[in-house]
């Protein structure tokens, strides 16, 4: 069973521990990925979700600027699959309603893009 969707969640612990990137601005995955590897986290860079999980998931994120269209899906996805995994949207300040959409969908934490790259240095440590 090689399916996240068909897997059960004990089948995920044999997977090193991963940041999951969902997002088209390679640029900035380049910053995610760094400060996911620093805290000893596989990184993945994702355009849609997984039909193999490539890590077992410590953090989702969605860029709200690149993935909004399927940010409510991943959501979803994420909180049946991995209960308990931090959901993270984040996108421009300037796109209030995303940012409002993305709690309403779930997300927690939900931030702007200048407050999660605020927190990159840190926020991958605490997992």
């Amino acid at each position: 069973m090689n399916s996240v969707q068909q897997a059960a969640p004990h089948e995920h612990t044999a997977l090193e521990p991963g940041v999951w990137f969902f997002s088209g601005d390679l640029i900035f995955a380049g910053r995610v990925r760094g400060a996911a590897e620093t805290a000893g986290m596989k990184f993945s860079l994702l355009s849609k979700w997984p039909e193999a999980a490539p890590s077992k998931p410590h953090w989702i994120i969605v860029d709200l600027a690149t993935k909004s269209g399927a940010s409510a899906e991943i959501c979803k996805l994420a909180k049946e699959h991995f209960p308990g995994v931090p959901c993270l949207a984040f996108g421009p300040h300037v796109q209030a309603a995303r940012l409002s959409q993305a709690r309403q969908n779930g997300f927690d934490p939900v931030m702007t893009r200048g407050q999660f790259d605020g927190a990159l240095s840190s926020i991958f440590l605490a997992s």
